[in-house]
């Protein structure tokens, strides 16, 4: 847990502010979400599966929330990129989180787990 709490507080402001509101909102969703740090990025799963990833993107230095099996959550405002699998949802950091927004696809994407074997 030592490792995840570092990669939060080593971010510099607005985005540490901004990714521990997304980790709070994630872990809130659901108890049977986890957290742990894949690849250097906190990975947070559910019924052992990844779920989604906090990040920030190089080029902007906007954080990001990237679903892992993205390719079922059908939202305009989730962003494919070159990926196949996942898509992102940019955050905004000087902007209110939209939490319902989250919440809402979280909600689909934890609904896939439960559909998908």
């Amino acid at each position: 847990m030592q490792e995840v709490a570092t990669y939060y507080f080593n971010k510099e402001e607005p985005n540490k502010s901004c990714l521990l509101s997304l980790r709070t909102i994630i872990l809130e969703q659901h108890s049977g979400i986890t957290e742990t740090l894949k690849w250097g990025t906190p990975c947070f799963s559910f019924k052992n599966k990844m779920l989604c990833f906090l990040a920030v993107t190089k080029k902007t230095g906007i954080p990001y929330i990237l679903f892992v099996e993205g390719k079922y959550l059908n939202d305009p405002e989730l962003e494919t990129g070159n990926r196949k699998r996942m898509k992102s949802l940019a955050i905004d950091p000087l902007k209110d989180i939209p939490k319902q927004r989250i919440q809402q696809i979280l909600n689909t994407a934890l609904n896939v787990y439960q559909y998908k074997k």
